[in-house]
């Protein structure tokens, strides 16, 4: 038995799961625009009650480490570490992108072919956070934020299906037109994807540092400039 509460808070979607070793025991979700701050500890608190543990019963907390948006990922990762500061537990960190490829993994278990997977994180204007997957979840490409143009996939396009999705997909869904491009567009992240890595890091007691952890921006963060009514900018 190894219970895992995990978060994921870096795209639109703010999802809570707990698991026992890959079975899905309880699950809250939300999609409603910069909600997560308000819901993230509600879900939490819903979820040990519906499952009648407390929070010092579970194993370690996962949280989705990124890339994503900044101020979603700081969300996660700061209730992520209060929560393993409270109840002195491990905090297991897992990448988003990664977590995302083993959702669709799981969607393609009654199909028979081998598509390239690449997961997509919106990075505004046309830019995205990719990386690239095969369906036994091994990274053949590393976490870049790509610019999306025509030909930006065609090492992968000219070889194999190629599945597309994330809330970045959309980019590219008017931009690359190839026989081999498959764009889903129902699919969103979710902390219940999180599980399979979870358990193995637990299992391996690769854990972060609790104090020092931060998430995985990949780009740094750019704050607009307010404009102020009456002022001009010079």
């Amino acid at each position: 038995m190894a219970l895992i509460l995990s978060i994921e808070t870096a795209t639109p979607t703010c999802s809570v799961a707990l698991t026992d070793n890959e079975e899905l025991i309880a699950y809250r979700e939300s999609e409603i625009v910069n909600s997560h701050a308000r819901v993230v500890t509600v879900f939490v608190q819903e979820i040990l009650s519906e499952a009648v543990i407390k929070l010092n019963q579970v194993d370690a907390v996962a949280v989705s480490k990124g890339p994503g948006s900044y101020t979603g990922l700081r969300i996660g990762v700061s209730t992520a570490k209060g929560l393993c500061y409270a109840a002195d537990k491990p905090l297991i960190a897992v990448n988003t992108l990664q977590s995302m490829a083993m959702g669709m993994i799981q969607r393609l278990e009654s199909t028979t072919y081998n598509p390239f997977l690449i997961p997509m994180i919106d990075a505004r204007r046309m830019e995205v956070y990719a990386a690239v997957y095969n369906r036994n979840a091994e990274q053949l490409r590393d976490t870049q934020a790509d610019i999306v143009e025509q030909y930006t996939y065609d090492q992968y396009l000219k070889k194999e299906k190629v599945i597309f999705f994330g809330n970045g997909a959309a980019k590219c869904k008017g931009l690359i037109s190839n026989m081999n491009a498959i764009f889903i567009d129902d699919f969103k992240p979710s902390a219940a994807h999180m599980r399979k890595i979870a358990l193995q890091k637990l299992e391996q007691s690769l854990f972060e540092d609790v104090a020092y952890f931060e998430p995985f921006y990949l780009k740094d963060f750019v704050a607009g400039v307010p404009k102020v009514k009456g002022l001009k900018q010079v």
